[in-house]
């Protein structure tokens, strides 16, 4: 792409003043025709002073909408949000897993009793009873025992009627949606993006557009003042032509703010405010555009084949499904294996072990209809997602619609945009040429200036508009990415 420019160069805009104002004079050198010398260098004089000095505009900072696409997608606050949502979905598979293993814990506890019964049984496994621990004294009023317990317990979930296993297959789809989030979540940030560049350009391009009206202005300035020199105008038309100035200078201002407000807002999307500073160049062909491509049929199929929201409720339905099966399987009965190795010591001077091995089989025989309402629960959500599934399909018709035909308006307006500033700069021509001849007065002159100034801010406008729109088609049909242009 070509570096875009917000001021242009001496002798183009010496060749736009000639070619608006200057080539409606004739070329003679004698009397109030010597005004075309001062137009040139009225043109000169305006130019300089917009043009930044030499080596300025090559020390600014230059940014292509590649660059800020790709540092949106790094640093942009909502994008890192999504990818921590991810990075927790596959933790939660992780967990979801770990139910298909088995576990193994180990633990040290503390204990000292008097109880009757738990000093018996302590003293029991440490391995230490003795024929004096059966007199009815000692059994009932112990002395107080001390035990440490080491413990080794395992534990292994054989079979649950596959909740384990659904849950496990739960989280991975969760985790699949949630990268689908993530995928739509950069390209809503990339759209944001691109949006707000183009909003900077066209602030640019308004900018340039005051810029030329001010050297117009400035052109006519010096032939209304030779004319009032010549006695062929009065002083309040030079008054008048200077107002006109004032308020071009007013409004070049308010661009130059406009352009900083713009070039804000597009650090903020990028999510690196600093990288953006005033002044900084935008490299990009504002006025380059191409027709919008396809049919609206075909851009409503790609829509619906790529969306990824809708890919995303397509798996949280079939995880609310899955969420019915798990729901059934606690009907079915469930296995488990444990296992137990322990050390007792009352002071670790000396110990016994025991180890204890056994399976357990357990169903449900009633639940007073906990597993059914969990059933029916589970049903209910299903139904609700594939409802919001269809509803949301509805809408990305909608989207690409709206998209498509907004693009194909924005284009035509384009070419009647673009014929409105050919007629506006013959118009310019035209009422400059009858004005130099006193057949208009200046207002008419400063009329034709302001529907120039008018036709052109309208023409980027349309431009703009067409940009945003054929970053919406996009969006709306799924197709945006990082090489997004």
């Amino acid at each position: 792409m070509r570096l875009f420019r917000c001021f242009s160069g001496c002798n183009r805009a010496v060749a736009r003043v000639m070619r608006i104002v200057g080539s409606t004079f004739s070329l003679r050198l004698s009397g109030p025709a010597n005004a075309l010398i001062p137009l040139a260098l009225a043109a000169g004089i305006v130019c300089h002073a917009a043009v930044p000095p030499a080596g300025a505009e090559s020390s600014l900072p230059t940014l292509t909408l590649e660059d800020a696409i790709a540092t949106a997608v790094k640093f942009n606050p909502y994008v890192q949000a999504s990818r921590h949502e991810v990075t927790a979905a596959d933790a939660q598979v992780t967990q979801a897993r770990s139910g298909l293993l088995p576990q193994l814990e180990v633990s040290e506890t503390y204990n000292r009793t008097t109880s009757p019964l738990w000093a018996f049984g302590t003293r029991l496994n440490q391995g230490a009873i003795t024929a004096r621990d059966f007199d009815p004294d000692r059994l009932n009023d112990p002395d107080p025992i001390d035990n440490f317990r080491t413990a080794l317990t395992l534990s292994w979930n054989i079979f649950d009627g596959g909740q384990t296993w659904i849950g496990w297959r739960q989280a991975r789809e969760n985790l699949e949606a949630g990268n689908l989030a993530l995928q739509r979540t950069e390209q809503e940030i990339i759209a944001q993006t691109a949006i707000t560049y183009v909003g900077c350009l066209l602030a640019a391009e308004e900018r340039g557009v005051v810029d030329q009206a001010l050297e117009t202005a400035g052109a006519h300035l010096k032939v209304v003042e030779d004319r009032e020199r010549s006695g062929l105008a009065v002083k309040s038309d030079v008054l008048r032509a200077r107002v006109r100035i004032g308020e071009l200078s007013q409004q070049r201002l308010q661009a130059d703010s406009q352009v900083n407000v713009a070039l804000a807002q597009l650090g903020a999307v990028m999510g690196t405010p600093d990288a953006v500073p005033p002044g900084t160049r935008l490299a990009g062909a504002f006025s380059q555009c191409t027709a919008p491509q396809g049919e609206l049929d075909a851009w409503i199929e790609t829509a619906l084949n790529r969306r990824s929201d809708l890919k995303q409720l397509d798996l949280q339905e079939t995880v609310a499904r899955r969420q019915l099966d798990r729901a059934r399987a606690a009907h079915l009965p469930t296995l488990a294996l444990q296992g137990n190795y322990e050390i007792n010591s009352e002071d670790f001077s000396d110990s016994h072990d025991s180890y204890a091995v056994g399976a357990v089989l357990q169903m449900n025989l009633f639940s007073g209809q906990r597993i059914s309402a969990r059933a029916a629960e589970a049903k209910a959500m299903a139904a609700r997602v594939r409802a919001m599934r269809d509803a949301q399909a509805l809408n990305v018709r909608v989207d690409t619609q709206r998209a498509y035909y907004q693009a194909q308006s924005a284009w035509q307006s384009i070419e009647v945009a673009r014929t409105a500033v050919d007629q506006a700069e013959e118009g310019l021509r035209i009422t400059a040429n009858r004005y130099r001849n006193g057949l208009l007065a200046l207002v008419s002159l400063l009329d034709a200036q302001v529907a120039l100034q008018q036709a052109q801010t309208r023409h980027f406008k349309a431009l703009h508009d067409y940009k945003v729109a054929r970053i919406a088609l996009a969006l709306a049909s799924g197709t945006l990415d990082k090489d997004f242009k």
